[in-house]
């Protein structure tokens, strides 16, 4: 039997209540025996540690990432609030970040930062609150996960918490969350494994001596249970103060930033000494329906201003990382709940869309652009999304397997099925990611066509799923899934009654994918 089975079916329940102390949120079990205590070690030995960067309201990708292969039709889709191909930041001649993000350009050309190009899922919403929490808890879009992805892989390496911690053995909190409370990310299938430190004055207050007076009670069993509380945030408060006063210089962080705010924080305390593996932080407004840019210069406005300061704060991050000389333990990543429809509205924003792209960052990431540029219909109406070419959750499955050194068995049932590996990071001490081909491996005869057409792919053998996918980014059938030896294969496509229209073959085979567009006429 695996210790952290044992330990699910060996230990005493404990009392299970929330509360909110000082900015710190806690979940207050029973202690535990020094015997079952000194069972509190991780299942895996790393020092690793993963930062997650919530850019939240669904960002604008392709006025972030330029689809510069593909500008005229980004043009016409967007006449008045397309980023001039001049004003881009070019990276490898087919996309270009946003003029204003200069500190992420700076940390490519450095080799510290990979684009993902069309992260999405099958079947995604367009609702914040149900694209946020399936981004969260890494469920399919139909399925409703009570737990959070990072809370799962938390929940494997430390089977019992919170019962006996902190201990002599992890002192430290498990993740941390800044600038909000404990979000479903962090979520474990019982309990969250994270705390909280609802805003950055709070933690100056903590590590200034400066503390909120603890709350009240006149009814006995509430003042025991608010003890409780107190005593376990008053260990980690000590823990997260002793870290803190360990820096005494950062690099200057950029002013009137809450997003830089938050990441010079986890810089002191990763930098100080705590073992902290996953650390959260949130920025938002990202929801640009309206007024996007400035009229008479598309490369100004509100959006580009959210694209500065995400971009200044992830390079004074690493920046603050590599002078304390702790860049080499930290990967990051920026997710938002979804992107923005491909063609613009008529009040100079962007409506709620389906896939778009996504960073990786720091000093062991491998560098550069994954995937295809977007493919952007030369007509596209208002309707109209990007195609995923990535599922999200091969970034998670990725970072766990190759960064925090999960094993796959472990992966599949933190994941909750199985999802390919991508070249995201140099897995130091882990096992690395396939490299991906760069032959066109997936294409339709004919095409456009009329209502069958004959797809035919190439594969390296192991797993290998097409799928077909329409213009709202939704999966309509998987055409093969299933084991295949090495070699060319052929499967027919047979759109029934599907309306008339573009729609997208997409090949997943182990680390590798190609999106193929088609075209249906009458």
């Amino acid at each position: 039997m695996k210790r952290r089975t044992f330990l699910r079916n060996a230990m005493p329940a404990g009392v299970l209540l929330p509360s909110l102390v000082g900015g710190f949120s806690f979940k207050a079990f029973s202690a535990d025996s020094p015997i079952m205590q000194s069972l509190n070690l991780p299942v895996t030995e790393t020092d690793h540690v993963f930062v997650i960067i919530q850019l939240s309201g669904g960002n604008d990708g392709l006025n972030m990432v330029i689809p510069i292969e593909n500008f005229s039709s980004y043009v016409n889709a967007r006449s008045n609030i397309y980023i001039p191909e001049a004003k881009t930041l070019a990276l490898n001649g087919k996309v270009g970040l946003h003029p204003a993000m200069t500190g992420l350009h700076d940390m490519y050309d450095n080799g510290n930062l990979k684009v993902v190009n069309s992260v999405g899922y099958p079947q995604p919403s367009y609702s914040h609150f149900r694209a946020t929490d399936i981004w969260m808890s890494a469920s399919d879009s139909a399925a409703v996960v009570n737990s959070g992805w990072a809370g799962r892989y938390l929940n494997y390496e430390y089977p019992n918490y919170p019962n006996g911690y902190p201990n002599s053995t992890k002192k430290d909190p498990l993740a941390i969350q800044i600038g909000s409370v404990t979000s479903l990310t962090l979520q474990g299938p019982a309990v969250s494994m994270g705390m909280s430190i609802s805003n950055t004055s709070n933690f100056y207050n903590l590590i200034n001596g400066v503390q909120d007076a603890a709350p009240d009670t006149p009814a006995g069993k509430e003042l025991s249970f608010i003890r409780t509380i107190s005593q376990q945030t008053q260990q980690y408060a000590a823990i997260i103060k002793d870290a803190a006063t360990k820096v005494t210089t950062q690099v200057t962080y950029p002013t009137n930033n809450s997003l830089a705010d938050q990441l010079k924080i986890v810089s002191r305390l990763i930098s100080g000494g705590l073992q902290t593996r996953v650390y959260m932080v949130n920025y938002g407004g990202f929801d640009t329906h309206s007024n996007q840019v400035n009229s008479t210069d598309t490369t100004t406005g509100g959006h580009a201003n959210l694209l500065k300061n995400v971009s200044d704060a992830i390079k004074a991050f690493q920046d603050d990382l590599n002078f304390q000389g702790a860049a080499d333990r930290v990967v990051g990543m920026t997710f938002s709940e979804f992107g923005r429809r491909i063609k613009s509205n008529g009040s100079g924003g962007t409506d709620h869309g389906s896939a778009a792209p996504l960073f990786v960052f720091g000093k062991n990431v491998v560098g550069g652009v994954l995937g295809d540029t977007p493919i952007i219909p030369a007509n596209a109406t208002v309707n109209d999304n990007l195609p995923f070419q990535y599922d999200f959750r091969s970034i998670y499955a990725t970072i766990m397997s190759n960064w925090l050194c999960v094993n796959e068995l472990d992966l599949q049932q933190i994941m909750l099925k199985n999802f390919q590996m991508l070249p995201l990071v140099n897995s130091v001490g882990c096992k690395k990611a396939v490299n991906l081909s760069g032959d066109q491996l997936i294409s339709n005869y004919p095409n456009p066509f009329t209502s069958n057409t004959v797809i035919t792919f190439k594969t390296n053998g192991g797993h290998t799923l097409v799928q077909i996918i329409d213009t709202m980014g939704r999966v309509i059938s998987n055409l093969t899934d299933k084991v295949y030896a090495a070699g060319s294969f052929t499967v027919v496509f047979d759109s029934g009654s599907l309306p008339t229209g573009v729609y997208y073959a997409r090949l997943q085979n182990m680390a590798t994918q190609q999106v193929r567009a088609m075209i249906k006429v009458r």
